[in-house]
Parts: C-alpha cells; structure tokens; sequence
C-alpha cells in the first residue's frame, strides 16, 4: 500500500482511520503549510528505525573510541541533550 499525506487538521478529524491504516501497513505522512512534519507509521516500522539509529549510534561510537576519540559521561551528554532542546525552543 502507498502512503497518503494528510494536513494536521484531516488528521485531527480521522486520527483513528490513520491509525488503522498503521495496523494494516500504509503510513500516513502529516503536513503542515504543506511542509512534512510528522507520520503515523506501523509499529514495526518504528521498531525498525529505532533499532537502526541505536546500531548507528553504537557504531559511530566505537569508531571514536577505536581512535582514542574524546569520550563524555553520560552527565555531560544529558546536560547537552537539554541544553539543545532549549536552544530550540528558544
């Protein structure tokens, strides 16, 4: 099944018939002002991307240390995760 694209206000009105659509395997892509700004995809789907952004993550991670790159604690890593989050609400 292809994907449909709907503005934020259609799928405000038939949020559930996405959802199901989800279920099924057809994602739908949500616009605003024309623009993408988000989706409503099957689990799976997600599942999947998540599972590839950690196994990128963990590889660009042992690429640095394989180099003696810098390393950061966790702390440090939250307080710049925030700090960008602020930054773009900002």
């Amino acid at each position: 099944m292809a994907e449909s694209t709907v503005t934020v206000r259609e799928a405000r009105a038939h949020l559930a018939d996405h959802i199901n659509r989800a279920e099924e395997g057809t994602p739908t892509v949500i616009t605003r002002n024309g623009e993408p700004v988000a989706a409503v995809v099957p689990i799976a789907d997600f599942n999947a991307l998540e599972e590839a952004a950690d196994v990128l993550l963990a590889r660009e991670a042992e690429a640095v240390l394989a180099q003696d790159g810098p390393t950061v604690s966790m702390a440090e890593l939250l307080a710049d995760l925030f700090a960008d989050r602020t930054d773009d609400a900002a």
